[in-house]
Order: C-alpha cells, then structure tokens, then sequence
C-alpha cells in the first residue's frame, strides 16, 4: 500500500542531500549528457541556498579514487566540508545520517550520482523510516540510460516522487509576488534554463515599459527593471 504524501514541498520543512557529484563519478555517466546533469544539480543547490534549505554535500573515496566534490558545486557553499564516506549506502554513514535527519524535517531531496546505487539506496532506507523523499531525476545521472530508468522505478515503486530541478525551486517559491525570493528565482532561470533566454529577451524588448505583472497578467510574466 502506497503512503500518502502531505503537500507540496516547503522550505521550512525540506532538507537536500548532494551525493556524489565527483569526476570519477560523472566519468562514468552514460545516461544523460553530463554537462547537463551538472547544470541542473547546480542550479538545484543555488535554489536551495536561495530558500535556505540545509543542504548536505556528500562524496566517496574522494580522496583516493573518485576527486572532490566539482568545484560548480562546492563554489554554491564555500565553508561546507562535504562528508566523504567508505559506503555506497550514504544512509548507513553515521555523520551524514544524522546531519539530514538532525534538522528534524521530513522531506527529503536527494540528488545524485549514480542513481542506481548512491541515490536509489538511501532513498528507500529513508523512505522505510517515515521519511517523505523527492529526487529530481534530471539532477541525476548513471552509467546507461536503463540503469537510470530501472533505478527511477525502483525508487518508485518504494515510495519516491520523481520530480525535476525547476519543479523543487517552483514548489518551493510557489508564489511570484514572494518577492524577497523572486530575483534569485529568476536569476537562476537565466543561468541555468532555455526559460532563461525568455526572460532576458523580455526585458531587453519590453525594458522599462514594463512593470511587475499586476492581478490580470500572464503567469510568470514579471520584468523587473535593472
């Protein structure tokens, strides 16, 4: 019997998990171009500092096999040392386990590399306790495209929402006149989405003829001058 999810995703109550964003990792990537991976997983950080979201940065063997965390990444959260693990299974690593259920949130993100191994396994362990967890599949990345489906089903089958990155930022800002958040929503969209490109083209054609969206304008529609 499936569990019954509560809600949409909040800020207040979400916590993220970044595993395993490393070059030995994304060597071994087949299912997606990886470029594109990386672009989502950054832009799925910036929103989550953009919202304060904990966010906890995990790696394995980073020194002795798989490189540090990519740097597009660690740039996002300068002071934060990730945890580096010995487990495939980062929920059975006793400091990363208590670092994401420490802030006492339950909802959980996870996004990763492999899927089929670092982000499949701790999501059904976390899901097993109670734990309501999100992975946005396009932040995420193995080593063929049917490794990645049959870990996505997997995950699913076990209780998992597959979102993508744009989704989690959108569920969280929910609101376009949240205003203290709105820039850095857009600014993200701008670097990291073909959205972006709209965005830009709007406001250089419409510039300052046009104002923030009032009650009857188009959804998302909203230039903000420079």
């Amino acid at each position: 019997m499936s569990r019954k999810l509560q809600g949409l995703l909040t800020p207040g109550e979400s916590v993220v998990a970044l595993i395993d964003y490393q070059p030995q990792m994304f060597f071994g990537v087949g299912s997606h171009e990886r470029h594109m991976v990386l672009n989502n997983a950054v832009a799925l950080a910036k929103a989550a500092r953009l919202f304060d979201v904990p966010v906890i940065l995990t790696t394995v063997a980073a020194k002795t096999f798989s490189g540090a965390l990519l740097p597009e990444i660690q740039d996002v959260f300068p002071d934060q040392i990730p945890f580096d693990r010995t487990t495939m299974n980062s929920w059975e690593d006793k400091r990363f386990n208590a670092a994401v259920t420490g802030y006492g949130r339950k909802k959980i993100v996870i996004a990763g590399l492999w899927t089929e191994v670092c982000v499949c396994f701790p999501a059904v362990e976390a899901i097993a306790e109670g734990y309501d967890v999100h992975v946005p599949t396009d932040s995420c990345g193995d080593v063929t495209v049917e490794a990645h489906e049959r870990a996505v089903q997997r995950a699913i089958q076990a209780g998992v929402v597959p979102m993508t990155t744009l989704q989690v930022m959108f569920e969280w800002q929910r609101d376009w006149a949240r205003a203290e958040t709105y820039d850095g929503c857009m600014d993200i969209l701008k670097a990291h989405s073909a959205y972006g490109i709209g965005v830009r083209y709007a406001k250089m054609i419409l510039g300052e003829h046009a104002g923030e969206a009032g009650p009857e304008a188009p959804a998302g529609i909203r230039v903000i001058p420079a």
